[in-house]
């Protein structure tokens, strides 16, 4: 503490008022962050209590709020309730995070359409430990609830939910998701939504609408093979752009290419498959690009929701003043997979949306969309979203910890700051989809890096999903998986 007391009053000789809190702020979070690295504080030490930080630092309590916010936001502190902040079992692990891919634009392509299928082939197989599908357990979903208020909808409606709702989307549920989405602060109200079947639908139909056959999208590299697909069925081209495992996609290479791209297409907040949380700059610099070059900026939140941290992050949709960007959402990922309800905000693209739906699906499944307006309203969601954002992060710390336990010591391993997917990058000799064959004949299941790229690349990498109820099967089988790794060396 003596250590501490040194630095807090170094930082306490300067006058707040010479930087901006920001900067103030982050050099507080700077030293606590060193203080863990040297192990001046230790995995589950207490830390001051934001008031005494606060009087430490001699700065105000919301500048020493910020700077345990960031802290945890990186997953170096956690907050436990009605106790304070301690140090996080994240900040203390060993494997180095994955690198970053060089994207080469000569680089032959190979589509990863015969992996995706034989993926895909496993999702009704029961007996498989499933690491493999973006896909929350049962377990994780409060599946006796959702059943009551269907029940009771179908009780409540005159019409047995058979009557066509409006092309726009269920009035009601366009209300409630307007109201819920408090991280917009208000930015959003229900006329600027538009209901669609999940995320993928939203995301298929914006780039329906923002682009035309032979253009250009920008994507993230590794990027979700769902966004490839797209891009491949509508005749575009799939431009990779670099990506960092903690800070997003690299600016600089996106800006390069802007002049010749005709949208964007990421995942910003808890990516998949690489789990990072773009931080607010980052985003604010990206949306300031897309305006300079008039680009549309398609982006997925669908893990918005799940984040590790005291706070959901903001979507680069927030800093949009142009309706550039256009915000998609969905319960698939949280709370009804099979209900595919999501929704999307389209920005200026609204108009074109609207008619594209209403030729495709002329409207969406009124039952369904009850059922979540009902579940928004009443805060079941949001009480089912904190029990769920729970058993992710106890879940994460225990798959970080199997990975370190039984994988090879030079296994790299993402830093995701919620949503439920891991990346992990192994030796150079591992080819991951000769790997699925035998852990498939061992009833275990991944998705192989090359799913995640149009280029014969990331074939030493593999992502697993570790929404799934952790039991002693799924310890053993990361054991096993472990052990395959080590004797394919």
């Amino acid at each position: 503490m003596a250590q501490l007391n040194h630095n807090f009053n170094s930082v306490k000789k300067r006058n707040p008022a010479e930087k901006p809190k920001e900067t103030l702020y982050l050099k507080i979070a700077k030293i606590i962050e060193e203080q863990i690295q040297s192990d001046t504080l230790r995995l589950g030490d207490k830390l001051p209590s934001i008031r005494s930080a606060q009087k430490l630092y001699n700065v105000s309590i919301n500048t020493a709020k910020q700077a345990y916010l960031e802290l945890e936001s990186r997953s170096l502190i956690e907050s436990r309730p009605k106790s304070g902040y301690y140090v996080s079992k994240t900040s203390q692990r060993k494997l180095a995070l994955p690198t970053v891919a060089k994207i080469s634009s000569t680089e032959k392509e190979k589509t990863p359409e015969d992996l995706i299928d034989k993926v895909f082939g496993t999702i009704a197989k029961s007996d498989f430990t499933q690491f493999a599908l973006g896909i929350p357990g049962k377990n994780f979903l409060p599946l006796a609830k959702l059943n009551k208020s269907l029940i009771n909808t179908v009780r409540r409606r005159n019409d047995g939910g058979t009557a066509y709702e409006p092309v726009q989307g269920n009035e009601h549920l366009l209300r409630e998701v307007a109201k819920w989405a408090l991280v917009l602060e208000g930015k959003i109200t229900e006329d600027d939504l538009v209901i669609t079947s999940g995320a993928m639908n939203a995301i298929y139909n914006a780039l329906m609408a923002v682009t035309k056959p032979g253009d250009s999208v920008a994507v993230e590299s590794p990027v979700y093979f769902g966004f490839l697909q797209a891009i491949q069925l509508l005749g575009l081209k799939a431009v990779e752009i670099p990506t960092h495992p903690i800070f997003g996609v690299d600016l600089d290479a996106l800006k390069k290419v802007l002049p010749n791209i005709a949208a964007c297409c990421f995942v910003t907040n808890f990516n998949n498959p690489l789990g990072f949380q773009m931080p607010d700059e980052n985003k604010k610099e990206l949306v300031r690009h897309i305006t300079e070059y008039n680009v549309p900026l398609i982006e997925d939140d669908i893990y918005g929701n799940l984040f590790f941290g005291a706070e959901r992050p903001k979507p680069c949709k927030f800093y949009d003043e142009a309706g550039l960007v256009l915000w998609s959402g969905s319960v698939s990922k949280t709370l009804a997979p099979g209900y595919r309800v999501g929704w999307i905000a389209p920005g200026k693209f609204k108009d074109k949306i609207i008619r594209q739906k209403l030729v495709q699906t002329v409207c969406n499944p009124s039952l369904y969309s009850d059922v979540i307006a009902d579940f928004l309203e009443h805060g079941r969601y949001d009480h089912h979203l904190r029990t769920f954002r729970n058993k992710l992060y106890a879940n994460y710390l225990q798959i970080q910890r199997a990975v370190e336990a039984y994988f090879p010591d030079n296994t790299k391993i993402s830093q995701p700051k919620g949503g439920f997917m891991l990346w992990l990058e192994l030796d150079k000799r591992i080819c991951t989809e000769d790997l699925y064959d035998v852990a498939g004949n061992q009833k275990i299941n991944f998705a192989p890096g090359r799913m995640f790229s149009q280029y014969n690349q990331y074939n030493n990498c593999m992502r697993l999903n570790y929404a799934l109820e952790w039991t002693n099967r799924v310890e053993n089988d990361l054991e096993k998986l472990g052990k395959l790794i080590k004797n394919s060396i």
